[in-house]
């Protein structure tokens, strides 16, 4: 029978690093049973050595102060896992060793990792692991997660810590903690030392599970603040006990002695600096994913083409006319060249079986115009994947919820809601999910609220297909600058609404925010590898299923009238099938639908197929992807797009209030349902009617900008006056309860 080890240690400790390492290709996530906190799990199989490897929330205690600690708790005292390997940061020996003085009260055999000791080394420092070991009284192993030394070795030491059982210990030595332990020793309670000192802690968790034991125990301390006793004892036993077999000179820090991350952070994090350099690093992300004219070479006159001139491979493939490609870019033509082959491929194969013409265009428009069309989409949000990846790995993102602190705290919000909402660039739902770990509801309904404004990865499609547009030649704007502005923009509307939020109707202290910065590091890239491709699964299963049934349904409501007649395909010129929306189902209704959009300068019923953008932008509801695959699919194929957006006669400020709404408003269906688990109860239809209203607005103004230039001023006064309210609200409000208090 496979053994069962779970891991357990602070956050960036490098846990993750070593599960990555660990598991490979067979790790799975999900969410633990009940609550919608990540779950990881995997299987390490090596030399004889089989085990179920179980990842744990990152934490810095078992006391149950957020859903990571408790889920943690509840796993070993309930599950009862084989053994644990407690990770610790080698480099902060000292912190990370609080929780192992928690772990060691538990009957549960622990293998201590000592982690980044090859950082250790480098600074001439190190741990006397005999001693260590000695004084904790479980095995404790040097590794290199990151490095993928000594991996084995943890996890033979952890394989034996199976066979044999263990008692817990403790380090505290109070008078209480021995009456404690035998009254939950008397009552046959299993792990009797850790609940017996969660019991005299007061822990409201314990008190829950075993109320009369709990009552017991808390008549003997009765006056004592035991909580704070034990903090105190853990940590003159750390300082006093262990922190001995540190070895190595301990220089005092200076200026002259500063780490190499010290001095990179007297940069990246510098008070006048820090956003700028962000918004640079933003920027050169989107050059390279979405840019056909990279770091506009071929604007300043950097030819390309005249050694490969006549080489059709080349040409297109890595540059145009324009410049040279992105690597993003490249991969996406390579992307389209072999899914546009694949589908000339199915319609000969159905053409050379003689199929009918209404199964040609329903298979041509699901498998072409949808999943592949989609598809083509994937290397760019891969790309972009892997850049925040790169980012976060190297603890640059820990660093810029850091800087954001100074912003959001004036705002209303810790530096702590920064980090789910920059995980909304990835995807809405682990974001959302994320925000668990915010002090209080109204800080958790504001950062929910404003996730949906971040351009996450299933928008890229759309931003990538209206981009195209408008660097055409009707517009000439850059692609990549449209990307990079629309991730920008997301990001000033989100700050404004949190600080609109906060003066008016989510008004509170701002709670405090502590983060520990983790040294900078190359990332792990078999880590990085694992991430992508689970991104990339989830991507491809989402194209397979509700992209698909997406570009069904529009195919169905397309080719049938509303007496269920079906609408025969019409030739073009060249003698290709082009669909015909008269009289369809889908084109009455989204006819009906259009006027609401048409202050926004699109869904003009008038022009052209207008009536096309106001069905992108309902479908986009379902899955954000789809707003481009509709387009797509109702053009006839991905290089017909352009044309038929363009013959809605639409503008410049129509065509970016398009997008800007997309990206805007109520998020994908599985965005609102994870929004609706971690709501407050009764939070969900204002939040998606704050959405919905903020995304219509913004996209008015930037219509009326962009269309006529003077309303600028206007707009800029009416956002100027809404702020000017809702401050002056917000101090009487302010002053009013001042007021009652003094009363009070």
């Amino acid at each position: 029978m496979s053994k069962v080890i779970a891991l357990a240690g602070n956050p960036n400790s490098g846990k993750t690093t070593l599960f990555n390492g660990l598991t490979g290709a067979t790790a799975y996530v999900g969410n633990w049973p009940g609550v919608t906190v990540e779950q990881r799990k995997g299987t390490y199989k090596k030399s004889g050595i089989e085990a179920s490897i179980v990842d744990l929330p990152g934490i810095y205690s078992l006391s149950p102060y957020t859903p990571e600690e408790v889920i943690s708790r509840n796993f070993i005292l309930n599950e009862k896992p084989d053994a644990i390997i407690n990770i610790i940061d080698a480099t902060n020996l000292e912190r990370n060793l609080y929780l192992t003085t928690q772990l060691l009260e538990m009957d549960v055999p622990i293998v201590v990792a000592l982690n980044m000791s090859d950082v250790l080394e480098k600074q001439n420092q190190g741990i006397d692991v005999a001693g260590l070991s000695k004084k904790l009284g479980v095995p404790v192993i040097e590794i290199s997660a990151l490095k993928n030394r000594g991996i084995h070795h943890l996890m033979e030491m952890a394989s034996a810590a199976c066979e044999s059982k263990r008692e817990g210990r403790t380090v505290l030595k109070d008078k209480y903690v021995e009456e404690a332990h035998k009254i939950y020793q008397d009552e046959s309670i299993e792990n009797p030392l850790f609940h017996a000192i969660k019991a005299l802690e007061n822990d409201e968790l314990e008190a829950e599970t075993n109320k009369k034991v709990c009552e017991k125990v808390n008549s003997i301390v009765e006056g004592v603040e035991f909580d704070a006793v034990s903090a105190d004892e853990r940590y003159k036993f750390i300082t006093d006990e262990l922190s001995q077999f540190k070895l190595g000179v301990k220089e005092e820090k200076s200026k002259d002695k500063l780490t190499l991350s010290d001095k990179i952070d007297k940069v990246l994090t510098n008070r006048w600096a820090a956003i700028p350099i962000f918004l640079v690093a933003l920027l050169i992300v989107f050059a390279l994913t979405f840019s056909e004219d990279l770091f506009f070479l071929g604007r300043l006159g950097v030819p390309f083409s005249m050694n490969f001139e006549g080489n059709e491979f080349f040409e297109g493939l890595f540059w145009t006319d324009a410049g040279i490609n992105s690597p993003g870019v490249i991969l996406a033509n390579l992307t389209n060249g072999i899914t546009g082959w694949l589908a000339s491929l199915i319609e000969m194969g159905l053409g050379a079986m003689h199929a009918p013409d209404w199964l040609i265009g329903l298979l041509m428009s699901v498998i072409a115009d949808g999943f592949f069309a989609v598809i083509g989409f994937l290397p760019q949000i891969l790309c972009l994947f892997f850049f925040f990846s790169l980012m976060e790995d190297s603890g640059y993102m820990a660093r810029v919820a850091f800087v954001f602190d100074r912003i959001f705290r004036r705002a209303g919000l810790s530096g702590r809601a920064f980090i789910p909402m920059l995980m909304g660039y990835g995807c809405g739902v682990p974001a959302m999910i994320n925000t668990r770990t915010l002090n209080t509801d109204k800080e958790r309904i504001q950062t929910i609220r404003v996730i949906a404004f971040f351009c996450c990865g299933a928008k890229v499609a759309a931003v990538d297909a209206v981009a195209a547009i408008l660097a055409s030649e009707a517009f000439g704007w850059n692609a990549a600058l449209v990307g990079f502005s629309m991730y920008l923009l997301g990001l000033i509307v989100a700050i404004a609404m949190v600080i609109l939020m906060h003066w008016t109707t989510q008004r509170e202290k701002v709670p405090p925010f502590i983060m520990e910065l983790p040294a900078y590091h190359a990332p792990q890239w078999r880590a990085l590898g694992i991430h992508i491709w689970d991104k990339t699964k989830g991507f491809i299963k989402k194209a397979a299923t509700i992209i698909i049934l997406a570009a069904l349904i529009i195919w169905l409501f397309s080719n049938f009238t509303p007496t269920w007649q079906y609408i025969p395909d019409l030739v073009d010129e060249f003698g290709e099938p082009v669909a015909d929306f008269e009289g369809s189902i889908l084109k009455g209704l989204c006819q009906f639908i259009s006027p609401i959009f048409f202050p926004l300068g699109f869904g003009n019923n008038l022009a052209g197929e207008g009536w096309a953008l106001t069905l992108a932008s309902i479908t986009g509801l379902v899955a954000k992807e789809v707003v481009a695959d509709t387009l797509i699919t109702i053009a006839g194929g991905e290089e017909a797009v352009e044309a038929l957006v363009l013959a809605t006669n639409i503008s410049l400020g129509g065509l970016l209030a398009f997008l800007v709404f997309n990206l805007l408003t109520v998020p994908c269906f599985a965005a609102v349902a994870t929004a609706k688990a971690e709501l407050p109860k009764g939070q969900l239809k204002w939040t998606i009617l704050f959405w919905l209203g903020t995304s219509y607005v913004v996209a008015l103004m930037v219509r009326l900008m962009f269309d006529w230039w003077w309303t600028t001023f206007i707009v800029v006064a009416v956002i100027a006056a809404i702020f000017v309210a809702a401050y002056l609200w917000y101090r009487h409000a302010c002053k009013k309860e001042e007021m009652s208090l003094l009363g009070a």
